[in-house]
């Protein structure tokens, strides 16, 4: 009896492990819970792929239902497929801590997740990244700044910055690296960044997992009117530039490259 925490992978089902197909495959319960990512496989294909099926969580349904799902762990195999890496998100770690506090057994099956994707397909070193960083959909008056301030921060420290884009898929909502983009430049004349401006070079990924990733590098005034194609997208506002990076980057400066 025991909860298992199983990853899937980036774009689509091809990009879950052999182990984490293996451990859905055994699972006498399968959840799947898609408000941190999606993958662009039909939900009908997923339960086709893994052979049973899949039961859809949102955000509340694995948070304020964390205890049922611990329950349902202690007669049976529970699993819970999450898009790229289960330990990404905070809200999986919680629910480990509350498994293994009820006395559940807890495995966790590993996959590719963004936040090694994006540097590597961007052709940047992983440890000069920063901390990660959210833009969310603007609310009416509601557009925080503090995702800057995590960019800012960086770059003060000569680091990269890894921003990823708000994600509603209960409304269908995935932000745009052009919509990102743009909000950066607003948030950089709010909090009054004169370093971040049209000028500044940025760097676009989309789909990454997928047979073609697109990725762009550019001004951000240039990136701010372009057209990126289906989701999901992610943004990178680079450090300084080691001399192996900056050949990588400037390869992609014409955009898109697979």
């Amino acid at each position: 009896m025991a909860l298992w925490l199983i990853g899937l992978g980036l774009h689509d089902v091809r990009s879950m492990t052999v182990a984490g197909l293996e451990a859905a495959r055994q699972c006498s319960t399968l959840y799947a819970e898609f408000y941190t990512a999606i993958l662009s496989t039909p939900h009908a294909e997923l339960e086709a792929f893994v052979g049973k099926k899949v039961a859809k969580l949102d955000r509340l349904g694995v948070e304020k239902g964390a205890d049922r799902l611990v329950a349902e762990a202690r007669s049976g195999e529970v699993g819970l497929l999450v898009a790229g890496d289960p330990l990404a998100a905070t809200t999986h770690t919680d629910l480990i801590v509350r498994a293994r506090a009820a006395g559940v057994a807890v495995h966790v099956l590993h996959a590719p997740s963004i936040l090694s994707a994006a540097p590597g397909l961007l052709g940047l070193q992983h440890y000069k990244f920063g901390r990660t960083t959210t833009l969310v959909r603007p609310q009416g008056s509601w557009n925080p700044t503090s995702p800057f301030d995590a960019v800012a921060e960086n770059h003060a420290r000569g680091l990269h910055t890894l921003v990823l884009l708000d994600i509603q898929a209960d409304v269908g909502y995935f932000m745009r690296a052009d919509e990102g983009v743009r909000q950066l430049l607003d948030l950089a004349r709010r909090t009054g960044a004169t370093w971040f401006t049209e000028a500044t070079s940025l760097g676009v990924l989309a789909r990454a997992g997928s047979d073609q990733p697109g990725r762009w590098t550019g001004p951000a005034g240039t990136l701010a009117g372009l057209d990126f194609g289906a989701p999901l997208h992610c943004l990178v506002v680079p450090g300084p530039l080691h001399e192996v990076e900056k050949a990588a980057w400037d390869l992609l400066a014409a955009g898109p490259s697979a």
